[in-house]
């Protein structure tokens, strides 16, 4: 047996009548940049979100980039986050000039430990990113109120959570700023980069349109320095098919990880799903001893897995000037040694979870 990690190719069959009437739509109007599908969209995942407003961009990068810019990141400002978390969240921070200060995560959601957080406070920090991990969101009520105590902007990353709820509000909508990827293997994902940005605050949602177009306030007349960060038209009316059917590919995505579970209980330590919160699931992750080896056995049998992530920020060359060493971050070093992501996609079948569960 030979199994599909993501299974792309079967998504886009399952809706490619639809896809492609939408494509071509625009493809005969010609309307690539900013055409009516983008506003479509951002309406859609507004009322989806449940917040004010929603604001495509190019890429979760950029959705990331574009928040830390609109609430005035500067030169020698802090923003507390995760090391444990793709680059892209502590790449925005430093290419703006400004310090990532990292605090250890939760052994149990790979989130950041909000219980850490506060120590790490100083008169320089200015903002707090949480990141969800795997498809579930952080504590955002505990940091949330840790930001309102120190006067913080907590801008949620949720490249991997759209979808999930915390205490029955939608991922994206748990902060002041939200912030997501379209890249193709999430969970929404559309044909290329994508992404976008949720806020109920109306000044910042203005703001980070400008951003997004070089920073104009019309066209030719720059308010800001900004970016060229545009969602492009074909994305948008691809993302909005996909849209319609999300809760279906969800809710599939969420059984799959119900039957790995059952196949898995009492044989391997389960991924953890905190009681007030469900996941989107954007990967089905466990901890693993020996795992280039386990990796390399599970792959002569047909079997892909990915890691998510083999090596935290902090030890990566390029924040070496950050100044930290091997074991200041112990539970992110440790789960980065044992993390191991199985196939994870609204499509396998009960004899291909029941193949993996038995290789294991």
């Amino acid at each position: 047996m030979t199994i599909d990690f993501a299974n792309l190719q079967k998504h886009y069959r399952l809706y490619q009548e639809e896809i492609d009437v939408a494509v071509h739509a625009v493809m005969d109007k010609c309307n690539f940049i900013m055409g009516e599908e983008v506003l479509q969209l951002e309406n859609a995942l507004a009322a989806y979100v449940g917040v004010r407003h929603a604001i495509t961009c190019s890429s979760g990068t950029d959705a990331l980039q574009l928040a830390l810019m609109a609430v005035d990141i500067a030169p020698g400002d802090e923003v507390i986050t995760t090391p444990f978390t793709f680059i892209a969240t502590a790449e925005m921070i430093a290419h703006l000039g400004a310090v990532p200060v990292f605090v250890d995560i939760d052994e149990a959601t790979y989130a950041i430990d909000p219980a850490k957080i506060e120590e790490k406070i100083t008169p320089k920090t200015k903002a707090i990113i949480p990141v969800s991990l795997y498809g579930q969101t952080a504590d955002m009520d505990a940091i949330n109120a840790i930001a309102s105590k120190h006067g913080l902007i907590v801008i949620e990353d949720a490249a991997q959570s759209f979808g999930a709820t915390y205490k029955g509000k939608k991922s994206c909508g748990l902060s002041d700023i939200g912030c997501t990827s379209f890249f193709p293997a999430k969970p929404l994902g559309c044909f290329g980069d994508g992404g976008a940005i949720f806020t109920d605050n109306d000044a910042l949602a203005e703001k980070m349109r400008s951003l997004r177009v070089h920073g104009q306030s019309k066209r030719y007349h720059h308010r800001y320095i900004g970016i060229g960060g545009r969602l492009d038209t074909i994305q948008a009316a691809v993302l909005l098919v996909k849209l319609r059917h999300y809760e279906t590919d969800l809710a599939l995505r969420q059984e799959v990880a119900r039957k790995y579970d059952a196949a898995l209980k009492g044989k391997r330590p389960l991924p953890f799903i905190a009681p007030d919160r469900t996941s989107a699931y954007a990967q089905y992750s466990i901890r693993v001893q020996d795992r280039d080896a386990l990796q390399e056995e599970l792959k002569s049998r047909g079997i892909p897995t990915a890691v998510h992530y083999p090596m935290p920020l902090h030890l990566q060359e390029c924040f070496a000037y950050l100044g930290y060493k091997k074991g200041d971050f112990p539970i992110s070093e440790t789960v980065a040694n044992e993390i191991m992501s199985l196939p994870m996609n609204p499509f396998l079948t009960d004899a291909e979870i029941e193949y993996v569960a038995g290789a294991l």
